[in-house]
């Protein structure tokens, strides 16, 4: 008989994912001195690509047309949200960045709504940011500032992809074949700004632990998480990203957060769960309407 891994329930499985891909965001910020931020993603995602890639084997003359329209951009939108989502840890805290980050997905949870609440969850997380916006601290950079919310619209986007590609192909395969082109994007970058040049075997290792932090580990338990979980508790259980980040930021880099800062994160923690609630609620009730109304 085959030796099985321990059983890990969903929670605390999408917690251990949440802590993974934060502490692997706070190892890579350690890079960042000696291999530049574009070096430390493409050390990142070439090497998440490679052990993807081996554990799922995409075959990619057996992809359509119809996929490779989709799963290129996905793949593409999910190196270029690396990228700069590095580029915006290395000139802000990492807390304050993925705070920053959230509001394009949470843009995505309401778009198209009709529900005031759902504007009034924007309007809060909205609030959130103008607390820590550059004009209300001098000590912030404006530059990763507008790295992170960049970051947050390729998320956005990232999002929408991916919930296409699910559709038409099968998911780690889908998530493997777009690592690849995510490599594609990013490599250059990193050759170009001569940090690969400076790798070491230690400076690899810490790369392969990032890939496994930030990619092999999370994506494993947050497959296995949503196979036993409802969507909703999933997706409000990922709100707690922001701060997750932050208390990463803080035990590994000493990144403290001001008061405007915590407020701020916690607003956003806060919207984000709320559009979840209300978005699932509101399907819910479209739903039960349709049952009750099967002409429509």
């Amino acid at each position: 008989m085959k030796n099985k891994l321990p059983s890990i329930p969903p929670i605390p499985a999408v917690l251990f994912a949440i802590i993974s891909v934060q502490s692997g965001a706070a190892i890579a910020k350690t890079l960042f001195p000696i291999l530049g931020a574009s070096a430390t993603a493409s050390l990142r995602i070439g090497i998440s690509a490679l052990i993807l890639l081996a554990v799922y084997k995409p075959n990619l003359f057996h992809i359509t047309a119809k996929q490779w329209k989709i799963v290129i951009p996905y793949g593409l939108s999910l190196g270029a949200m690396n990228l700069v989502f590095y580029m915006a840890i290395e000139r802000i805290p990492i807390g304050l960045a993925v705070t920053l980050e959230f509001f394009g997905p949470l843009l995505v949870a309401v778009l198209g709504s009709k529900r005031i609440l759902d504007y009034l969850w924007v309007a809060l997380a909205a609030t959130g940011i103008a607390l820590i916006a550059p004009w209300t601290n001098s000590k912030i950079d404006i530059l990763g500032v507008v790295f992170a919310l960049i970051a947050g619209g390729l998320w956005a986007g990232y999002i929408i992809l991916g919930g296409k590609i699910s559709k038409i192909m099968n998911g780690g395969q889908a998530v493997a074949t777009g690592m690849l082109f995510a490599s594609l994007l990013i490599i250059p970058f990193g050759i170009a700004g001569k940090g690969l040049l400076l790798l070491t075997p230690t400076y690899l290792y810490m790369g392969i632990a990032l890939a496994l932090l930030s990619s092999a580990i999370p994506f494993t338990l947050e497959m296995k998480a949503l196979g036993q979980l409802p969507a909703r508790t999933f997706s409000i259980l990922m709100s707690l990203e922001p701060a997750a980040a932050a208390i990463c930021g803080l035990l590994f880099l000493s990144e403290r957060l001001n008061t405007n800062e915590i407020i701020a994160l916690c607003c956003v923690v806060i919207a984000s769960a709320g559009s979840t609630i209300t978005s699932k609620r509101t399907a819910e009730l479209k739903d039960d309407e349709k049952l009750k109304n099967p002409i429509q």
